[in-house]
């Protein structure tokens, strides 16, 4: 494609990779942190990877549109989930595309589909290959494959000012719809931890959460339409504000994880970029009081746009606190009013359970080059900064014999305590026991909770697994953790993915929590509009 490359095996780009030396000082410091981690290994580079041979040929009819180029092969192979990371640091790429598709509209998407179904592949979409849940791994070997990668289509079409909604494609990453949307001085304002290469349709087809930790949580609460292409025509919604015609075509189709359709454009709500802004720390003895002050707060109506709890071990891990107190971020934004009133009602409920804030520092506009601060809350920017990078630490991690991986979900509040202190025993008693690690004290593997989104019903908790690696059994081991994981949270009575969509990583505990009656329209739905069963096999239901 002739731009800067993505590595071929785990986050980001190729000219970030950590050199030989900075990954040995990277070991050394792992270990003195974490009291584990070994000798960094290198991975196994391009020109070393071993493919099968395409089962496809490239048509020379259609132009560029196909390629069966060696790198974006290798690149579209795999997710970035742990297991992901692992099989490409050594070069083990299983399941290969035999080709990758670049469209650069709507009818070059048809022609993939059609050429496709004639060929007898599948067709698995692509946006910024960010999964984490095995939804871009094409796990099954009876047909040859086709990834279909929409990085093309990333241009914001149209803007409706008045309305306040964007018209964008949905090959567009967060960074560049985010550039085009502020030539308007305007926002979408979702913000993954993957939002530096994900995309908008990504977001779309895998139910995606992003910034606001309440209120507008969801990729959901932003999509006004939805236009995508099946194998059998094309789907396209209205455009409207609201709707109580029957059930939700755009529904239908955010979360469809691909199956369906291939996602092409969407209507969005945007907004005005903020220009008032407040965050502040606060500190607790007690998690569970940290969490009573949360669930007022979201029961309150004062919509912060953070409000992410940290436990002890967590704020440590991120270099966010000393781990003997538990923290909580708040956060408020506006781009018209100042925001120090619903800190201050925030903070008062948190100090009413307990809490003790930190320095905040309201950041509303002044005056040009006068912006007034007060000291800031350095482990609320220490805790941004973690968040930020925790998707490139996770390969240095990797590199060196750490085991770091999430699983998140999300509970009511009545049963929250109940819920978070059977997953983390359960969860560490496996990490426990298939590390041969102590259970507690030095070198002992960590499971960390943070909640990432709240509700006026209940949070989104968010485990973190940092363990000795097993080398050489990484994956069999993180698939042992995470069954007893996924069993804990089901057992629980909670969700088996609360944003990080399900994919093949979950389609075991998904069966248990969807009615089986839902299956089967689900089921009748795909075969309408995809009855050769082209689009993404495997993900939500049965080939």
């Amino acid at each position: 494609m002739g731009e800067r490359r993505l590595k071929h095996w785990g986050w980001g780009y190729e000219d970030q990779a950590p050199s030989r030396e900075q990954l040995r000082e990277a070991a050394a410091g792992i270990n003195e942190r974490l009291g584990f981690g070994g000798e960094p290994e290198e991975a196994v580079p391009l020109d070393q990877v071993k493919l099968r041979e395409p089962r496809l040929k490239v048509p020379s009819a259609f132009g560029d549109l196909f390629t069966d180029e060696h790198y974006e092969r290798v690149v579209h192979a795999l997710g970035k989930a742990y297991r992901d990371v692992v099989r490409g640091l050594r070069g083990e790429f299983p399941n290969p595309p035999d080709l990758v598709a670049y469209p650069r509209d709507e009818s070059e998407i048809e022609v993939v589909l059609e050429w496709a179904e004639a060929e007898g592949a599948a067709v698995i979409p692509f946006g910024g290959g960010t999964s984490v849940v095995g939804g871009v791994e094409a796990r099954f070997s009876d047909r040859p494959v086709v990834s279909l990668d929409l990085k093309r289509l990333d241009r914001v079409l149209e803007v409706d000012a008045e309305s306040l909604a964007a018209r964008i494609q949905a090959g567009a990453t967060g960074p560049r719809l985010e550039e085009q949307l502020k030539e308007h001085e305007l926002t979408l304002r979702h913000f993954p931890q993957s939002f530096e290469y994900s995309t908008l349709g990504g977001w779309i087809a895998t139910r995606a959460g992003g910034h606001f930790a309440t209120l507008y949580t969801h990729i959901d609460d932003l999509v006004e339409s939805v236009r995508a292409i099946t194998p059998r025509g094309t789907w396209a919604s209205r455009r409207l504000p609201g709707s109580g015609a029957g059930p939700s075509p755009d529904r239908a189709l955010v979360g469809s994880e691909g199956i369906l359709g291939v996602i092409a454009e969407s209507w969005v709500r945007v907004r005005p970029r903020p220009r008032f802004k407040s965050s502040c720390g606060v500190e607790f003895d007690d998690f569970l009081a940290a969490a009573g002050a949360v669930r007022e707060i979201s029961q309150s109506g004062l919509h912060p746009a953070n409000c992410r709890l940290l436990d002890a071990l967590e704020a440590r891990t991120t270099g966010a606190g000393t781990g003997e107190k538990h923290l909580l971020v708040l956060g408020f934004e506006s781009p018209d009013l100042p925001v120090e009133d619903p800190m201050r009602l925030a903070l008062e409920i948190a100090r009413d359970h307990g809490g003790d804030p930190r320095t905040s520092g309201p950041t509303g506009r002044k005056p040009k080059n006068t912006i007034g601060l007060r000291p800031v809350d350095r482990g609320v920017e220490a805790w941004r900064g973690a968040f930020l990078l925790a998707p490139y630490l996770r390969d240095t991690f990797v590199a060196c014999g750490v085991l770091s991986e999430t699983f998140e979900t999300a509970i009511t509040w009545d049963r929250f305590e109940e819920f978070h202190a059977s997953v983390i025993e359960a969860v560490r008693g496996k990490v426990a026991e298939i590390c041969g690690a102590p259970v507690e004290g030095a070198g002992a593997p960590r499971v960390s909770c943070r909640f990432t989104h709240v509700y006026p019903d209940g949070p989104a908790p968010y485990f973190t697994v940092l363990a000795p690696a097993l080398r050489g059994g990484e994956v069999e081991q993180w698939d042992e953790i995470k069954a007893a994981a996924a069993e804990a949270v089901i057992e629980g009575g909670g969700t088996i993915t609360h944003h990080h969509a399900v994919g093949r990583e979950h389609r075991r505990w998904y069966h248990t929590e969807r009615p089986e009656p839902f299956a089967l329209a689900l089921r009748a739905a795909k075969k309408a509009l995809d009855p050769a069963g082209v689009l993404n096999p495997g993900v939500l239901i049965d080939p």
